[in-house]
């Protein structure tokens, strides 16, 4: 495995390769690193389809708005790169903010829509961050499939609508939320979570249980009673601070009626919760193919 921190020195790296493997098809596994099962998942379904695994750990500054937790967000360089070695990863790419932004960025890309909801709501200019940070990765490696975790489904609609608008020459390989054997869906945040902390925010999961297992008995209909039903299990936590929970169309992330108005079949239920200072993220994504109403 090879650690790589200069962007050139990357570029560079992967040409050489290209050229000496007859056009090598790369694979991208973008992360803030504190990897955990979670990331190795990515890097496993990555080397499933692609010959050579890069993998860039970089806490982006510009997705995090000014209150929240980009000084504290937890680093462990020495044990990522152990992880990702014992994952089969090829190259690290682990750049500085310097590096990344030698100077203050004046050029974003930005998506519309997708982004003025969930954390695009509560999160201003957080999408812009990630956005922009990912198409320079895209740009640097050039890879031919990008990997993303489902657990930010937000991100991933967000990402796909880029590549799609842009044509990028990118495959973008949405994989499945992680989760630990209680349903706690893994993060790095997760470290932050006191023992009492933990054991609520197992309501998030079975809540999301409940529901979907609601929409397959046919036992719901209108989007706003999900909403509720959802909203009323996490309130069973004394400590929940629920920022949102919302129903919604999948990929297109429009708001909905009845669920099966939903145009492409999927419906999402995301939400975010605070335990303390922690804020979590999760989601299911329905398909409404053998729901009895629709």
């Amino acid at each position: 495995m090879i650690v790589i921190r200069n962007i050139q020195e990357l570029i560079n790296h992967l040409s050489e390769e290209r050229k000496q493997r007859n056009d090598l098809a790369v694979g991208l596994v973008p992360t803030m690193g504190y990897l955990h099962a979670g990331h190795v998942s990515l890097i496993t379904r990555a080397k499933q389809t692609c010959p050579y695994v890069v993998l860039s750990i970089f806490v982006n500054p510009i997705q995090f708005g000014p209150n929240e937790d980009f000084d504290k967000y937890p680093r462990d360089e020495a044990r990522d790169l152990q992880i990702a070695e014992q994952a089969g990863v090829d190259v690290v790419f682990l750049p500085t903010v310097e590096e990344m932004y030698p100077s203050p960025t004046k050029t974003k890309v930005s998506v519309s829509t997708l982004t003025t909801t969930l954390c695009g709501a509560s999160r201003p200019g957080h999408f812009d961050g990630v956005t922009t940070v990912v198409s320079k990765l895209f740009h640097i490696v050039q890879p031919k499939q990008a990997f993303f975790g489902l657990k930010d489904a937000q991100q991933v609609a967000v990402i796909n609508q880029m590549v799609v608008d842009l044509n990028m020459p990118v495959q973008i390989i949405p994989c499945p939320i992680l989760r630990e054997e209680d349903g706690l869906a893994l993060s790095s945040r997760n470290v932050y979570l006191s023992a009492e902390e933990r054991e609520q925010a197992l309501v998030l999961s079975e809540s999301l249980a409940a529901a979907e297992q609601l929409v397959h008995d046919g036992q719901v209909v209108q989007a706003i009673d999900l909403q509720a039903f959802v909203r009323k299990h996490i309130e069973q936590s004394p400590i929940a601070q629920i920022d949102y929970v919302e129903v919604l169309s999948y990929p297109r992330l429009e708001p909905l009626n009845e669920l099966c108005s939903a145009s492409d079949g999927l419906i999402i239920i995301a939400l975010a919760v605070k335990f303390g200072k922690t804020r979590l993220i999760d989601n299911t994504i329905i398909s409404l193919g053998g729901v009895p109403t629709c």
